[in-house]
């Protein structure tokens, strides 16, 4: 059996907690990483005491430095963390006592763990999010140079994976902007609700002392307060959104580095990463395995799983506050991590992305991707588009039985399908002349991919 001695909550207790009850219930081992917002918020909390009478001046100063002492063991790696005292909270509060004797024990006063560790959450997510959005616009950055640098390269762009009509790699790339910069968005919007506090809310009804909740919530940083008690300490709602969030953008960037996967095979050749960013295989000595962005692809997995984790553990939850909520730490925690490992994996990778040009030419003067400016031809001169259309489709059909591109066929046999056609025609029929002619907002032309690039520095 194990000892009750150094628990907040012993007194009640005649028996001792179960050994295997000990474990089973500890959070500390987890938790202890919200040590520094544990430590922020109590000495706010300890200013708030002040104002309601219950510390002096002197005795907040005795516990302010108590806590900075414990911050200090705990940067230096000389802090006992213990399970017995179960999680981060009671852990420092012990700590204390022994620092400042009875004093540490007025510090709860006014306060719950329920609202302490929904203060703590908040602090520690509102802190990875402004570090996650440094990220992203770190990796917005990365993808600007690349689509600078490549805005002139030609490809195929693809529907169903067929390749449909040429564009630019520059405008490829600023189709990865803009996702990003949505996903950017998203976060930036989930933060005002993180930013919330819920200190003073105590264990569901708010304080009998009067503690100046808006006045700590200032201190801390906090835009606005969680307006009901029960609400403040029961909802884990802002780490749901934020896991969404999360989730949204690896989907997203698994759609990146499918591409990159495909690009990089011997197949497609349209791109090439350097060797750190390859393995190898242990039987065939040839290979050069696209890891990086395919364990990218993979890490979606776990982001979107934590998402359904705190989705299931929040179902159902009775107000206010129950132990079910001890579980959403560890699910937070790897969706921040594994989020961020990600898009600094992406940040280093895409500037090392090394296009191949010439391949990616080939392919774009493939599969008679100049057709619909074919059509857009015959439009210009007053055939209805349908009827265009089907004129077009005709002249696919010549060219493939002859096995020929359609900017290579003689205009014998275009004026065979449609007595219209002349020599105009040809210009319209390269993959240059095709990428030139989408020069509106968001089309694939040089021109209107450095528009689009000269813009997107300022939104970001």
């Amino acid at each position: 059996m194990a000892s009750n001695s150094g628990k907040t909550w012993g007194g009640r207790f005649s028996a001792e907690t179960d050994s295997f009850v000990e474990k089973f219930t500890q959070s500390v081992s987890f938790d202890y990483r919200l040590y520094p917002f544990d430590i922020q918020g109590s000495m706010a909390h300890a200013n708030g005491l002040v104002e309601a009478g219950v510390l002096t001046s002197d005795e907040r100063d005795a516990i302010v430095v108590g806590l900075e002492k414990i911050r200090t063991e705990i940067e230096a790696d000389e802090f006992i963390w213990s399970t017995e005292r179960e999680d981060v909270h009671s852990n420092i509060e012990f700590r204390l006592v022994e620092l400042v004797g009875e004093l540490g024990k007025k510090l709860h006063t006014g306060r719950s763990r329920n609202d302490q560790v929904a203060t703590d959450m908040r602090l520690w997510l509102r802190h990875e999010v402004d570090r996650i959005d440094e990220q992203m616009t770190c990796l917005l950055q990365v993808i600007l140079d690349c689509a600078e640098k490549y805005t002139d390269t030609i490809m195929p762009g693809f529907t169903h994976m067929q390749i449909a009509q040429p564009i630019t790699f520059g405008h490829h790339m600023m189709a990865w902007f803009e996702m990003m910069l949505r996903d950017r968005s998203r976060l930036r919007d989930c933060r005002k609700r993180i930013n919330m506090s819920p200190l003073g809310a105590a264990a569901l009804a708010g304080s009998s002392f009067s503690i100046p909740r808006e006045q700590i919530a200032i201190e801390l940083g906090f835009e606005s307060l969680c307006r009901n008690s029960l609400d403040a300490v029961s909802d884990r709602d802002f780490a749901v959104e934020f896991t969404s969030v999360a989730s949204t953008t690896a989907i997203h960037i698994t759609r990146w580095c499918e591409e990159i996967i495909v690009w990089c095979s011997d197949i497609f050749g349209f791109v090439r990463l350097p060797d750190s960013f390859c393995t190898g295989s242990s039987i065939m000595p040839q290979k050069r395995n696209p890891d990086v962005p395919e364990l990218i692809r993979g890490k979606s997995g776990r982001i979107v799983g934590d998402l359904v984790a705190l989705l299931t553990l929040t179902k159902s939850q009775p107000l206010a506050y129950n132990r079910d909520n001890q579980e959403d730490k560890e699910p937070i925690f790897d969706a921040v991590d594994t989020l961020s490992e990600c898009l600094q994996a992406l940040c280093e990778m895409i500037p090392e992305m090394q296009p191949n040009s010439q391949r990616m030419r080939e392919c774009a003067e493939q599969g008679y991707s100049t057709a619909t400016d074919l059509a857009d031809w015959l439009v210009r001169r007053s055939v209805p588009f349908r009827e265009a259309h089907e004129i077009v489709g005709e002249v696919v059909a010549l060219a493939e039985s002859k096995n020929i591109r359609l900017d290579e066929m003689p205009l014998e046999q275009l004026l065979q399908v449609d007595s219209r056609f002349d020599e105009s025609v040809f210009s319209s029929l390269s993959v240059v002349g095709s990428v030139n002619a989408r020069d509106t907002v968001g089309g694939t032309s040089p021109t209107s991919v450095k528009r689009e690039i000269e813009q997107a520095r300022s939104r970001i």
